[in-house]
């Protein structure tokens, strides 16, 4: 199906169209990112997968901001999030909320990662994407349950935060 501008794009939703949505048990905890277009996108993914929550942890920018509405075309509004001051905290706040059964998955290139396609995936589960740059911190590293990354076979050696994070969602929805 074929759709418009205005149908892809859903700038203001109902309060019955939110009411509707069943938030899956997907965490995802943004380790200081710090491209707001990469922010944004994030947001747009959380809303694609009904993720319960984002949180922005550290120096990543928080809405309203108008690079990261830009980006996320509006699902900042309405994909709950919250600022924390750092990942360890997101952690520790997703693990008390799921009563210690969240799982919580590092998507980092890093010593003892294992491929992304063997890892079990099932909710609940927090992603943690790190920085662009430096990645997960080795702190919170040290806090996750797993490592996973995307196997490269051409010469770069890296993705973009957003694009990895689709990839390991596409698995689990």
């Amino acid at each position: 199906m074929k759709l418009n501008a205005k149908e892809l794009r859903v700038s203001e939703p109902t309060e019955e169209q939110l009411s509707k949505i069943k938030r899956k048990q997907i965490f995802i905890i943004l380790d200081n990112i710090l491209d707001t277009y990469n922010i944004g996108s994030i947001f747009r993914l959380a809303d694609a997968v009904a993720a319960r929550k984002v949180y922005l942890c550290g120096k990543t920018e928080t809405p309203p901001y108008h690079r990261i509405s830009k980006a996320a075309v509006g699902t900042e509004k309405w994909v709950p999030w919250e600022h924390v001051k750092s990942a360890e905290e997101a952690i520790m706040r997703v693990r008390e909320l799921e009563s210690k059964r969240v799982k919580v998955i590092a998507v980092e290139q890093a010593e003892g990662s294992c491929d992304f396609r063997g890892a079990d995936l099932r909710e609940p589960v927090a992603f943690v994407v790190g920085h662009e740059t430096e990645g997960v911190s080795k702190e919170v590293l040290e806090l996750c349950d797993e490592v996973v990354e995307i196997p490269m076979f051409g010469v770069n050696r890296s993705l973009n935060v957003m694009v990895s994070l689709a990839m390991i969602l596409s698995k689990i929805i």
